[in-house]
């Protein structure tokens, strides 16, 4: 059972201004909650007791706001108020605060909902560690609401993951939620830079895996998503 998380919070929100403009995009609400606790409601149900979070742009205000939150789960800080290190180097930042064991990593900024089965517990189901470096949670291009990119994985029947090739269409997006062995995130190419060289290692040692979402996703990526957002949730 794994028990810890990270929350990527750490970004600018370029995309999401004027409304990050006075608060970070974590704290933009969303069916009248902030995007973050959407993610956080969902990890602590998940059987989830701590959770590092990478903090940066409007640092303070994302610290409050985890103060303040109820329950029993344990928050623990990864200060990147000097740098932002982008997502894989917010990784290895956070590394000592994580532990040896296997973890979940979430973006903040994407909003899931569970289908006939938990999504964490899907995902935990699927894990293995002895031939897997990480595990990424993936939703069908079709069903990937408000999003505009071509994909951006093929899925073997085993699970096993490709890269959508350049000018192609691929038929899964990545949703932001993986699970990741602390065993990848070791020698960085330097301090700031994209999971994606993580990603990469452990496709050419055929260690990155998928498992397709059951349920419904959201990219609330712009101000213009959360209506449409909104509205799907509404009507179910």
């Amino acid at each position: 059972m794994i028990d810890t998380a990270m929350l990527m919070a750490a970004g600018l929100g370029k995309r999401m201004r004027p409304l990050t403009a006075t608060r970070p995009k974590p704290l933009v609400k969303v069916a009248g909650q902030p995007l973050m606790d959407h993610a956080l409601d969902r990890l602590e149900a998940g059987g989830i007791r701590k959770v590092v979070v990478n903090v940066h742009y409007l640092a303070d205000t994302v610290e409050a706001h985890l103060r303040a939150r109820k329950g029993g789960t344990e928050f623990l800080i990864s200060d990147e108020r000097a740098k932002l290190l982008e997502t894989g180097g917010g990784l290895v930042h956070a590394k000592p605060l994580l532990g040896d064991k296997p973890f979940i990593c979430a973006n903040s900024d994407n909003l899931w909902i569970d289908g006939p089965q938990d999504t964490l517990a899907l995902m935990q189901r699927h894990w293995d560690a002895d031939c897997m470096d990480a595990l990424l949670l993936l939703v069908p291009l079709a069903r990937a609401n408000c999003h505009n990119g071509p994909g951006d994985f093929h899925m073997d029947a085993n699970g096993r993951l490709t890269r959508r090739k350049s000018a192609h269409v691929a038929p899964f997006v990545f949703t932001g939620v993986q699970i990741l062995s602390p065993s990848l995130l070791v020698d960085p190419p330097g301090d700031v830079f994209s999971t994606n060289i993580f990603w990469s290692r452990a496709i050419a040692a055929g260690r990155l895996y998928g498992v397709s979402h059951q349920g419904l996703w959201f990219d609330v990526g712009t101000p213009q998503a959360i209506p449409v957002v909104e509205a799907m949730l509404a009507h179910g």
